[in-house]
């Protein structure tokens, strides 16, 4: 199947089938009568992994350690297991500065609700910003 037809079948774009072709994650036979790349069932099923590891949380880099640990004939589960414990651990401290950033900005929005509007000066340039203390 040429490179639309993958990506039609796992509902991506063209452009993320050949960024994982040319990372070489995806590796297509190519026809020698019309130079196109041929990718076949494995590539559709790699592909489907891929966009379920991404999903996932997994970075390229992450995805590139599993594969090769699996083209080695290892299993990839350990290196799945501590990988995912990573990232989760990754996304709960960015979580907690998300909700730590809410809270900012609901403070200034209600400190800023009723300030009135003043023009830049040589040693200002928005007093909402400058003088918003966080309750932090």
């Amino acid at each position: 199947m040429k490179v639309n037809q993958l990506a039609e079948n796992l509902a991506v774009t063209p452009d993320t089938v050949r960024y994982y072709t040319r990372i070489g994650y995806l590796r297509p036979h190519k026809n020698i009568s019309n130079g196109y790349k041929d990718y076949n069932q494995e590539d559709l099923q790699r592909l489907r992994f891929i966009l379920n590891a991404r999903q996932l949380g997994f970075s390229v880099q992450d995805l590139g350690l599993i594969l090769q640990e699996a083209e080695k004939g290892n299993s990839p589960c350990p290196l799945v297991r501590e990988l995912i414990s990573k990232r989760l651990r990754e996304t709960e401290k960015k979580f907690v500065e998300t909700v730590a950033l809410r809270k900012r900005m609901c403070a200034a929005e209600r400190d800023w609700r009723d300030k009135p509007n003043k023009a830049p000066t040589g040693k200002m340039v928005c007093h909402l910003i400058e003088n918003f203390m966080s309750e932090e």
